[in-house]
């Protein structure tokens, strides 16, 4: 009876080593199916991360990368309606529901994807669409590794991690393309590749980024603008007239600079 006991334990043991393993994966596909919301979010988010790829990168040809431009923005437009419904659920005709709706970062990428979304393909405006979804997309991906397991596909742990390593960097990236896509929109419209109305939307556009609660870079960087530009034409080798349209310049943008509470 003794070794037939110690075999029943000893097969015990075996299975109680190997049943964690399949729960596992259940884990995370039932980590899905909980937050729904926020997986059709990642699906979207890696949609948008493909399609600006192909842009960026035309392998499949100039004529299809003008397709995926616009299915890139399409797709972060998608996400950016979830997440503001995520954030405010309860949907309201009324002025002060659209005014707290303006502060939410979802709605600025909303409407930053319906200003470029039919306008001429400019490299310049997928950046910004493509980093904020890979870095969301990256957060999630953490999430449901742990679901799966804590030691499980260590090789993709390790890049996600060296991309949230460098998120402080990404951001400011992505505030500058902000504040570079401002000119730019004007220089559309001279060179007729952009539409009239598309700079002043665009400026109220970069006005929400700039009073964002959530995300201070743009903010953050137009501060460092002006205080390195300022700090270059105060040099004796600056020319007048550069300093002089310099000052003019930084004037002018701070009077339209909107006041942040």
């Amino acid at each position: 009876m003794l070794p037939h006991a110690s075999r029943t334990r000893a097969c015990v043991s075996s299975m109680a080593d190997t049943t964690p393993n399949g729960p596992q994966g259940a884990g995370a596909v039932q980590f899905m199916m909980t937050n729904k919301l926020d997986t059709a979010m990642w699906l979207s988010r890696l949609f948008t991360v493909y399609c600006s790829a192909l842009f960026v990168l035309p392998l499949l040809g100039l004529h299809e990368a003008a397709s995926f431009y616009q299915r890139a923005l399409l797709a972060n437009a998608l996400t950016s309606a979830l997440r503001l419904h995520q954030r405010l659920p309860h949907f309201q005709l009324s002025r002060a529901f659209l005014a707290q709706a303006l502060l939410e970062d979802s709605c600025h990428y909303l409407l930053y994807s319906l200003i470029f979304v039919n306008s001429y393909p400019v490299t310049m405006s997928i950046f910004p669409v493509l980093l904020f979804s890979l870095l969301h997309a990256a957060t999630y991906t953490k999430k449901v590794l742990d679901a799966k397991g804590s030691n499980s596909l260590p090789l993709l742990r390790s890049l996600l991690d060296k991309l949230s390593a460098n998120q402080q960097n990404i951001l400011k990236f992505i505030a500058c393309n902000e504040i570079l896509l401002m000119p730019a929109t004007v220089f559309m419209l001279f060179s007729g590749q952009g539409s009239l109305l598309q700079p002043f939307i665009y400026y109220r556009f970069l006005t929400l980024r700039y009073s964002s609660r959530r995300n201070p870079y743009c903010r953050t960087l137009f501060n460092e603008l002006r205080i390195i530009v300022e700090h270059i034409i105060m040099k004796p080798a600056c020319p007048l007239f550069v300093r002089r349209l310099c000052l003019q310049s930084i004037a002018f943008i701070s009077r339209l600079a909107p006041t942040v509470a």
